[in-house]
């Protein structure tokens, strides 16, 4: 097999590895996502505390793993393991018995309120794992082998944990149309360009109420790093994977993937809530904490499009609807920090919508609490991959002071009018945005709205460029049924003309 030498190397390892799990069983990228996320954190967590029991021995301190003998990876998985050993070769033993009956119920129950945080972890991370998909023991073997040859200690040194960026490959697969993954999948591309106009710093604390696979909080955590100065200290670090981010997610399939994926970008101990923020219900918060703010310095987050609440949701907001996004808007203006910014994608709809009392009451009150200082427009198909074509949009606002000018700024490809899959939204679309961005200053793609212009239309928030050729239809009504009628008599006569002729 060959070297895992760089970033493309993994990535074709990561594909071999899903090529062996899609024929065994695991058809689908929600089938075969979920197989391999436990599959991968169990390899890593056991490289990881191979090298800190090492280093503890080094310095004659005890280390206590959070996995004990047979149960680490090492013992079961790698191909010289003992365990491993007895399972293929010991009459009457079988890798899946011992993973249903033995391994996982043992590793999920160690996940107790009063377990150390990585038990913790890890219990949430198996919490839907009772077996593996794989259809035979020796396919699951090749899949097992295929991610022991995955090691840290090849990549770079610029991620703590090298599948960070192979494995948000993987969750584009999963947000893809048809793998009904797409509600829990943002472009990557549009996740940096918000990050990089929020900007977390550190010592801030970062909040996602609806956060899916975690990608906002993994590109925060990335963003925030880099930021460190040169002399920050072991502290600072910590605090940064440990006290920073924090996030909720309700889905059960969904929940341990965004764990795995904060675990693999270097976020040691995940904030992840299991609970619908909407309803204030929990599955598992042991993770989350007491300690937890009720206020954040920064939210970044994109609700589900066209989602529907039930009363139990509506009853926890001043100004109740169905609307899921009407609903995660204003539990984002309540979750924020005075001072605290936040960027939020939405769909076309929250913008335009002044008929339900809602929508205004909320549009209102973000303008009265927030200075909504930015809304970018998106051509549609942002979100095509992900089998959505809502045309979206991303309000930027910051909390504590009232909104008194909203600049806009139109994002299109250069030569159509929506974003295609061949086509995609990238980062090098919002060059001339970050270049603008700073003074607001016009253009043929940005303007800039007062709020006495937005309340008189009523709170209608949707961009509507200026500086585009005006092509709506301006013919009255009474023009437009004589034209009908026109159209109707040439109809009549050549209908006549051609009977004749018959």
């Amino acid at each position: 097999m060959t070297a895992i030498d760089s970033q493309s190397s993994l990535d074709a390892r990561i594909k071999t590895v899903c090529d062996v799990l899609r024929r065994s069983n695991c058809a689908g990228a929600l089938q075969y996502i979920p197989e391999l996320t436990w599959l991968l954190f169990l390899r890593f967590l056991d490289e990881r505390e191979a090298r800190e029991a090492q280093d503890a021995a080094d310095i004659g301190r005890p280390f206590h793993e959070s996995i004990p003998e047979p149960y680490r990876w090492r013992d079961w998985a790698a191909p010289d393991g003992v365990k491993r050993n007895l399972l293929q070769h010991r009459a009457g033993e079988s890798v899946f018995a011992f993973l249903e009956d033995d391994l996982l119920p043992y590793l999920r129950a160690r996940g107790d309120n009063g377990a150390p945080p990585r038990q913790r972890l890890i219990s949430q991370i198996l919490s839907s794992v009772n077996g593996t998909r794989v259809d035979t023991e020796r396919n699951f073997y090749d899949v097992v082998d295929l991610v022991h040859e995955i090691r840290s200690g090849e990549m770079d040194d610029q991620h703590l944990f090298p599948l960070s960026s192979a494995y948000e490959g993987l969750l584009l697969s999963m947000g893809e149309k048809n793998n009904d993954g797409g509600q829990f999948f943002t472009p990557r591309e549009l996740v940096r360009a918000m990050v990089r106009v929020v900007d977390p710093r550190p010592g801030e604390t970062v909040f996602d109420p609806c956060c899916g696979t975690g990608g906002f909080l993994a590109q925060a955590y990335e963003h925030m790093r880099a930021l460190l100065p040169r002399e920050a200290t072991g502290e600072d670090l910590a605090q940064l994977r440990h006290e920073t981010f924090f996030g909720e997610e309700k889905d059960n399939l969904v929940y341990p993937i965004a764990l795995a994926n904060l675990v693999l970008h270097g976020i040691d101990e995940p904030r992840i809530l299991h609970g619908n923020t909407l309803t204030r219900s929990v599955v598992y918060d042991a993770l989350y904490g007491d300690d937890a703010p009720d206020q954040f310095d920064v939210i970044l987050t994109n609700p589900p499009f066209g989602g529907k609440e039930g009363q139990d949701a509506q009853n926890q907001y001043d100004y109740r609807t169905s609307s899921t996004q009407v609903l995660f808007l204003q539990e984002a203006i309540a979750s924020l920090k005075r001072n605290g910014r936040a960027g939020f994608v939405v769909d076309e709809g929250l913008l335009f919508r002044t008929s339900e009392r809602a929508f205004v009451d909320t549009k209102r009150k973000l303008l009265d609490e927030c200075d909504l200082y930015c809304v970018v427009s998106l051509a549609p198909g942002v979100f095509t991959a992900a089998g959505a074509g809502s045309k979206t949009n991303v309000l930027f606002f910051n909390k504590g002071r009232q909104t008194e000018r909203i600049w806009y700024y139109e994002i299109t490809p250069a030569t159509r009018e929506r974003f295609t899959k061949k086509d995609p939204l990238t980062l090098a679309h919002f060059e001339e945005f970050f270049a603008l961005l700073p003074e607001r200053a016009d253009s043929e793609r940005s303007w800039t709205v007062t709020r006495e212009q937005v309340e008189a239309n009523g709170y209608d928030l949707k961009a509507v460029n200026p500086h585009r050729p005006d092509d709506s239809d301006t013919r009255t009504p009474e023009e437009l049924l004589a034209e009908i009628a026109g159209h109707g008599r040439e109809l009549e006569s050549a209908l006549a003309e051609l009977r004749s002729a018959l």
